[in-house]
């Protein structure tokens, strides 16, 4: 009796740790790292002169002051806040490239699109902007940072432009 009691633990013990295996193997990805997400809880955006024109922090607009006058391009830098509303660092991770896709402007009132720059001989990328002012009015944009094919982070509220003739 006590040889068969045996038997059956062990056989249990078996399909236990196998299923555990399984299990856990079942979970990685060996194409896709998912410790390479950006957990953002907001984003900033700069000028050229290192002046905050933008700022979501956790769903509220904290600064708010984007405006250019037709003909003028901005050129804005994206910087992407953790928790404690501090930057996160981007890092190359030699994988899936992350970039920034922008929907719903009105490009009739201003063009707005994404561009990743290096900056001199450092493997430092940083993610940029540019608003090209076409005509008077307001439009606005929605701000996603992409990681392959879908977006870690895109902003809770459209960023609003305004455009100005500039006289």
């Amino acid at each position: 009796m006590q040889f068969l009691f045996l038997r059956s633990f062990r056989a249990h013990v078996v399909i236990l740790f196998t299923s555990m295996i399984l299990f856990t193997t079942g979970c990685v990805d060996d194409d896709h790292d998912h410790d390479h997400h950006t957990d953002a809880e907001g984003f900033v955006l700069e000028s050229e002169s290192g002046t905050e024109v933008y700022k979501e922090f956790e769903g509220a607009i904290v600064t708010n002051n984007l405006t250019l006058s037709v003909g003028d391009t901005l050129e804005l830098s994206v910087h992407y806040l953790d928790h404690d509303g501090e930057e996160i660092e981007h890092e190359e991770d030699g994988e899936e490239e992350e970039g920034l896709r922008i929907t719903g402007n009105n490009e009739s009132i201003a063009i707005v699109e994404s561009e990743e720059h290096e900056e001199g001989e450092e493997e430092h990328h940083e993610m940029a902007i540019h608003i090209i002012g076409v005509s008077t009015g307001s439009t606005e944009f929605k701000l996603e940072l992409m990681h392959g094919d879908h977006a870690d982070y895109t902003s809770y509220n459209n960023v609003p432009v305004s455009v100005t003739s500039g006289n």
